[in-house]
């Protein structure tokens, strides 16, 4: 798309999404993900009732009378957004695309992040590590993430998620809230998402679409991969055919839904046939409940 048209995109996301965020997402984030603790900011003297576990005993020496510590929450926060930018995302059966969704998805976090002045970052990968915007804070930084997402040109077809995640935590050395998106259609990193959780908080959004998991019984159609090119033919009237890719996309849930489960990461469903908001909305009071 050309530059007016880009930015015509750009100004249509930011209003719709940050009037999600001012309506329904307001004080969901702030209440959901905490500040890393609480932070040294002060000493004063001692008064009556204070807590003595609080006592600044080198002070109180030096001054030969009791000075207590002040402490104040650690707000500040750090957002990473993981997106999949693979052929994969290329698909809609309905009025949007897979990517579509995601880049709307990112920026209702990011909007959320900023209003509760937290530092965003983004990284895009497909094959290979694609771009990485430095976590930053301001409306302006925002809208040159979505710029990203819905312009940027990757140069790899396939997906590696083990790699986005090793890159991830390669960059980010304090804890940092980590939105996993993608399709997940991926194998091969179940190790580094149980090490990365047990630092950082990370939540996993699911983008499929119900057509992937479905198969019509139209007779004999070439299918190709997006990611890889490869085509066959399949006999998607054969009742066999049609109950192994049934399974197969049931086992695809099924391990994942346990990987999740068992490296202690949150993920929030979405379909892009349907109204994202529901889901998030849903993430974000079932998280609250927890605390």
């Amino acid at each position: 798309m050309d530059t007016r048209e880009l930015l015509k995109k750009v100004r249509q996301i930011e209003i719709k999404t940050r009037g999600m965020v001012n309506q329904i997402f307001s004080g969901e984030y702030h209440s959901v993900f905490k500040g890393r603790g609480m932070e040294f900011s002060e000493v004063r003297e001692y008064q009556f009732g204070d807590d003595i576990r609080v006592i600044d005993w080198n002070v109180s020496a030096r001054f030969n009378h009791p000075f207590v510590k002040i402490f104040e929450e650690e707000r500040e926060l750090t957002v990473m957004l993981i997106v999949d930018l693979s052929r994969s995302g290329n698909f809609g059966s309905g009025q949007h695309m897979k990517n579509e969704i995601a880049a709307e998805i990112c920026a209702v976090l990011a909007f959320s992040a900023i209003k509760n002045n937290d530092k965003v970052g983004l990284i895009l990968f497909t094959d290979r590590i694609e771009k990485f915007v430095p976590p930053k804070k301001g409306r302006a930084h925002i809208l040159r993430i979505i710029r990203e997402l819905i312009s940027f040109e990757p140069t790899g077809r396939g997906t590696n998620i083990r790699q986005a995640l090793e890159y991830f935590h390669h960059v980010s050395k304090k804890r940092t809230i980590a939105f996993l998106i993608s399709d997940f259609i991926d194998e091969g990193y179940e190790k580094i998402l149980r090490i990365i959780s047990k630092k950082h908080d990370v939540i996993a959004v699911e983008i499929s679409d119900p057509r992937e998991e479905e198969l019509p019984a139209v007779g004999l159609i070439k299918f190709r991969d997006a990611e890889t090119g490869e085509e066959r033919w399949i006999d998607t009237a054969n009742p066999a055919v049609q109950r192994e890719f049934a399974h197969y996309w049931a086992r695809r849930r099924e391990h994942r839904s346990n990987l999740f489960l068992r490296s202690r990461v949150d993920a929030i469903p979405i379909r892009i046939d349907r109204q994202y908001i529901k889901p998030m909305v849903d993430f974000f009071r079932l998280r609250e409940r927890r605390l």
